[in-house]
């Protein structure tokens, strides 16, 4: 059943986002670097690779400068017109393509590149390959400021590989061995929310059973959020 909306809400939303993605298309081709989309690889279900797709944010050759595919807040390499789209959560909306041809789901831990998959637990990479990907997902929620945690800290790779990806690799476990219609819709309700709401805690309360992320990250959260109300995303 939720491949099936799925199918109907990525659907629905391109032929009702249309008005918008063929301006940002144009803008894109004008501006920049002249590229309108970015694919890239990611892990998908079963372990698989597939071409993610986003709307062209960053410098052609971004992958093999700076800190990689890892993008910290205020990155150098994002495009003026970029920033728009990353601020806006628009650069993502191509990935509704991928939803269409079953790379991926609405909901779902999202995809990663194979190096920041492999700084998942092992356990925790064994679960994640069991789901399809998605747009939005338990992760996504907790680590809306995930670049600014890492723009902070004075050793982003250590904060990334040693607290970062070990507590959302037990949120994406505990998405697994939950998943459902239900927590599908409420995970697309609290994704919206957060957008809105970038600093709300709501849902530590909404599920009393999520696990909690150890003191030290705890701490860069809070101030994460408490420097920053609209916080950038990690990801190229």
């Amino acid at each position: 059943m939720q491949r099936f909306f799925d199918l109907v809400f990525s659907a629905l939303a391109l032929l009702v986002l249309l008005p918008l993605l063929l301006p940002v298309m144009m803008l894109l081709r004008l501006t920049g670097e002249g590229e309108v989309f970015y694919r890239q690889s990611r892990i998908g279900r079963g372990g698989t690779p597939f071409g993610l797709l986003k709307f062209a944010t960053m410098l052609k050759d971004s992958p093999n400068l700076g800190t990689g595919t890892v993008t910290l807040h205020g990155d150098p390499r994002v495009l003026p017109v970029g920033k728009f789209l990353r601020a806006t959560k628009l650069n993502e909306l191509p990935q509704l393509l991928n939803i269409l041809k079953g790379d991926m789901s609405l909901i779902g831990p999202r995809p990663q590149t194979q190096r920041c998959f492999d700084a998942f637990p092992e356990a925790a990479q064994r679960e994640i390959v069991k789901v399809r990907p998605g747009l939005s997902g338990i992760g996504s929620i907790v680590f809306r400021d995930e670049a600014r945690l890492m723009a902070d800290a004075d050793d982003a790779d250590a904060v990334y590989d040693g607290l970062i990806m070990p507590y959302k690799g037990a949120l994406e476990q505990w998405y697994v061995r939950r998943r459902g219609l239900r927590l599908y819709f409420v995970l697309m309700a609290l994704t919206v929310w957060v957008v809105l709401r970038p600093g709300s805690e709501v849902i530590y309360r909404m599920f009393k059973d999520l696990p909690g992320p150890p003191p030290a990250l705890a701490n860069m959260l809070l101030q994460a959020r408490a420097a920053d109300p609209h916080p950038g995303r990690q990801g190229h």
